[in-house]
């Protein structure tokens, strides 16, 4: 589960308790009940583990069968890559935290490889969907959309270019409303939103790249 927050891109990891990897930090996660598909699972897990009863968005991120993987008998883990907005702050336990991914702790298993998929997965798709919508709150300003891309895609975007981009892609929309001036005065920041809550193909031929370096 990733969160883009305060600049930063984090994932939220549960401290085991008990061996294999005691100590170490894990994503959440669960077996399958013989009544319910994956995707149920993972949402029922998160409610009961860390309070999140409704993500933002859900997807299935890949399978993960490597032989050695875990100690012991062989287990496969199918991941999903859930995202939460930014303004969303779910209570979790005491053995719960979010943790930037630019600074991940000592992960069990093959997590820290799921972890680095998953960031990657939404790396890509904020290049060419409108999967910026489950990291945003519903309301916000450019200023803020544009610390939020910026922590996802992990270098910074200029708030012009993703407001061009984005409306010329028909996935933002103005809402009419503006937050109240600074101390400083100026214009009020006007608010905007996404056109669709869900997640939608918005230019199958366009990749946001981090800005060329210069030599």
């Amino acid at each position: 589960m990733l969160r883009a927050q305060d600049g930063v891109l984090h994932v939220l990891l549960w401290q085991r308790a008990r061996e294999p990897h005691r100590n170490r930090w894990s994503l959440p996660g669960g077996r399958l009940r013989d009544d319910e598909d994956v995707e149920t699972s993972i949402r029922r897990q998160l409610a009961e583990k860390v309070d999140v009863h409704k993500l933002s968005h859900v997807e299935q991120l890949s399978v993960f069968s490597e032989p050695a993987r875990v100690p012991g008998r062989r287990t496969v883990a199918t991941a999903f890559l859930g995202l939460v907005p930014a303004d969303v702050d779910p209570e979790i336990p005491d053995d719960t935290a979010w943790h930037p991914l630019d600074g991940l702790p000592d992960t069990a298993f093959d997590h820290e490889r799921i972890t680095r998929a998953a960031r990657d997965r939404l790396r890509a798709k904020l290049s060419y969907t409108n999967i910026g919508f489950a990291l945003a709150p519903a309301e916000f300003t450019i200023s803020e959309l544009r610390r939020i891309y910026s922590a996802a895609l992990g270098y910074e975007v200029a708030a012009t270019n993703l407001q061009r981009v984005l409306t010329r892609r028909g996935a933002l929309l103005p809402t009419g409303r503006t937050l109240p001036a600074g101390p400083a005065g100026g214009r009020p920041p006007a608010l905007f939103r996404f056109t669709q809550p869900d997640l939608e193909i918005t230019d199958p031929f366009a990749v946001l790249r981090p800005p060329a370096e210069r030599t």
